[in-house]
């Protein structure tokens, strides 16, 4: 067996080198954060993570989980008309009800993911679909998945889904 002392002092001084050339390298990896950190640092889901915030939903979001959030990009805010995005900054509960339509309970990643309905955080189901790569949720499409973050999983998708409204 070899050991470090068995090296001579050059070989043991590269080799020392090597690691801490190896270990500076490892400590620019970001580490895996959870769910809201990773909306929050992710800059096609600004509008989302404001959103996020001003609904109280931030904590949620840090929690242990598992969650799968499905997030609309910011494209998908701009589609909706603006009467209805005033009306959800009016509106905390209204909007906290759209946002948690977006989140179901586990960890679904696009592997796993199977022709079916799933029950959102709102507590209204959602119809998720697979076709070889493409996925749909209700209406939206995923435009990227897999973001993993320590509590789960982002699936990026082109449009806000609307609950329906309860009676």
């Amino acid at each position: 067996m070899t050991t470090f002392a068995s090296f001579t002092a050059t070989r043991r001084s590269a080799l020392a080198a090597a690691l801490v050339t190896v270990l500076a390298g490892c400590a620019s990896v970001p580490a895996p954060v959870n769910l809201a950190d990773t909306i929050a640092k992710t800059p096609s889901l600004s509008t989302l993570q404001g959103l996020v915030a001003s609904s109280g939903l931030t904590s949620t979001l840090q929690g242990v989980g598992p969650y799968t959030v499905f997030a609309p990009n910011n494209e998908a805010f701009k589609a909706v008309p603006a009467k209805t995005m005033e009306d959800l900054a009016k509106h905390p509960d209204k909007l906290k009800a759209v946002l948690t339509y977006h989140v179901i309970a586990g960890k679904s990643l696009a592997a796993d993911v199977k022709n079916s309905n799933a029950k959102t955080l709102h507590g209204a189901d959602i119809a998720i679909s697979k076709a070889g790569e493409f996925i749909t949720v209700e209406s939206a499409a995923t435009t990227q998945t897999d973001i993993l973050a320590t509590n789960g999983v982002v699936h990026i998708i082109d449009t806000v889904l609307l609950p329906p409204v309860k009676k």
